[in-house]
């Protein structure tokens, strides 16, 4: 009884706390600002709860008689020099009365200042609470005036900003150096400076009861997918939460299927990276306050591309990215394979290398499989020591930690020299794809084909193989096949995957992204080796007749 009892006044205080907050709500929505200064401060003032990083500056406007007015603005937030220069200094210096001596009318004189004394870009009216409580606390600065129910916007936001510094998780030689901040001005920014066409379109809206953060869609108009970006708009539109913090917290809403393990959003800290996918007809959404925009829709191959693949020659960018691929699969199946070929099918290994681990097993207390799990295990504690501990100490903790513990494992005898073998080259192959998503979730499913090769040798792993394979055939990210172009099987479309061609044969975008703009240029077809060569003949004849 007691219990119960406890859950139903529980319940019955969260009714009564929430209706509480829901009445606050529409109050302040519905009510209109007064004509008194001093009571739209004291509202103000218990709307914000009293809290010390409001700002209020108190001064008189114009000639005798003189018009009581006021700024409020967040500290923190806002710049105070621009407040002081061009709004409070403005306002203070100027007369407001007509040629005959006589005060102008308040419409009159509301609109005089808008038009002639702020000098400050993005002014704007505001006529209800619930619009100049949002602006207040976006850092714009408010300016209030007796007599008038309405109040001025003054966009003069400020604050300190990270400055914008190289990315940390995808370097790049010979590409830029620079990455996104948590300033969504400055994020947008670096992608209007790079496309510099009227068809970049950027819209912007809030999401999150409480938090309010702004969130900004890209994209180019005529090359993105309208189909796509209206599918875009309704999922976010039906993301109704108290907070947004991150980039994360939208990833997993308008996420296609949020039980698979693969990564179906890209996300990158590239400016370069988001600008090449905004120009193959994809969108890209910038969240306040996270360095992380989410570009979608993701197809697989895309995270074993870098954006070093388009700085280097192209016989180079296709061998690394054979090279990831290769990495990916030796992640996935390496330890699994050695646990199925030594505890299912030694009769696979040759001769001397089975006599080799047969020694090297001699003594082991542990079957192989658990031998490979403890290892895998220790080894993927010392990589999340490494990167939640400080830099310098992290480091030398992966580095101390791996030699130390490995060399004593083995002398100890708990395991084998070629189960660390194993181990290692499994982590180094990890490390060759360039995205944390794919090789989190490389991890992840790691564990899952040792399980399968413990209980079933090759079989359990082929088992396993065709599973992920039917699954990943099965995804889709907005739409788009999460396989394309290898599931559809498009052959125009695998110019641009595990191995690039040249670039002047890559003049299509892919077809699935953009059906209306395939064509890159304003021509049907980029000129080839041979039309190349034939226009340089061309033009040396041309030349050498005109010397004659």
């Amino acid at each position: 009884m007691n219990s119960a009892w406890r859950r139903i006044i529980k319940k019955r205080r969260k009714k009564e706390l929430t209706l509480q907050y829901e009445e606050t709500e529409l109050t302040v929505n519905k009510q209109e600002l007064s004509p008194d200064l001093n009571e739209n401060l004291k509202t103000i003032i218990e709307v914000l709860g009293n809290s010390s990083d409001l700002m209020i500056r108190e001064f008189k406007i114009g000639n005798p008689p003189m018009t009581k007015a006021a700024l409020l603005a967040i500290n923190g937030l806002s710049d105070k020099e621009s407040i002081g220069s061009f709004i409070i200094e403005r306002l203070m210096s100027d007369g407001y009365h007509t040629e005959n001596g006589s005060p102008k009318q308040p419409l009159q004189l509301f609109t005089y200042i808008k038009e002639n004394i702020l000098t400050i870009m993005g002014v704007k009216d505001v006529t209800d609470w619930n619009t100049l409580v949002h602006n207040l606390l976006s850092g714009q600065s408010i300016v209030l005036i007796d007599g008038f129910v309405q109040a001025i916007a003054c966009s003069a936001q400020g604050g300190e900003v990270r400055t914008i510094s190289e990315p940390t998780t995808e370097p790049s030689v010979r590409g830029p150096k620079e990455s996104f901040v948590e300033a969504l001005v400055t994020n947008t920014a670096l992608v209007r400076h790079r496309i510099k066409s009227p068809n970049l379109r950027v819209e912007t809206i809030q999401l999150g009861e409480i938090t309010q953060t702004d969130v900004s869609i890209i994209y180019v108009k005529g090359i993105v997918n309208d189909k796509l970006l209206t599918e875009v708009k309704e999922r976010l539109g039906k993301i109704k939460v108290d907070e947004i913090t991150g980039s994360n917290t939208i990833e997993e809403w308008i996420n296609d299927d949020i039980w698979t393990p693969w990564p179906t959003i890209f996300i990158t800290e590239r400016p370069d990276v988001v600008t090449g996918n905004l120009l193959e007809g994809r969108i890209a959404i910038f969240v306040d306050g996270t360095p992380i925009p989410l570009i979608l829709p993701a197809t697989w191959i895309q995270f074993f591309q870098t954006a070093e693949d388009y700085y280097t020659n192209w016989h180079m960018t296709s061998f690394l990215r054979l090279l990831r691929v290769g990495g990916f699969l030796i992640t996935l199946l390496g330890p699994s394979l050695f646990i199925a070929f030594l505890s299912y099918h030694p009769e696979l290994i040759p001769t001397p290398l089975l006599v080799s681990l047969s020694a090297q097993r001699h003594g082991i207390p542990f079957p192989v499989f658990i031998e490979a799990l403890l290892m895998e295990f220790t080894f993927e504690v010392l990589r999340e020591a490494g990167v939640r501990m400080p830099r310098p100490i992290g480091q030398a903790v992966s580095i101390v930690g791996a030699l130390v513990l490995g060399q004593a494992a083995v002398e100890a005898g708990i395991v084998s020299s070629a189960m660390v073998i194993v181990v290692a080259g499994t982590a180094i192959a990890s490390f060759t794809m360039p995205h944390v998503q794919m090789t989190d979730t490389t991890r992840l499913l790691r564990f899952i084909m040792m399980m399968l090769a413990a209980s079933f040798g090759l079989y359990g792993i082929g088992l396993g193989v065709i599973v992920l394979v039917a699954h990943t055939c099965s995804i889709r990210s907005f739409g788009i096949p999460y396989l394309a172009p290898f599931a559809p099987l498009m052959f125009a479309d695998w110019k641009d995957t595990i191995i690039r061609f040249p670039k002047p044969f890559l003049s299509k975008r892919p077809r699935l992204l953009n059906q209306t703009k395939i064509i890159r240029t304003g021509t049907t077809q980029n000129l080839g080796p041979s039309q190349r060569k034939g226009q340089i003949k061309e033009n040396e004849s041309k030349r050498d007749s005109n010397e004659t």
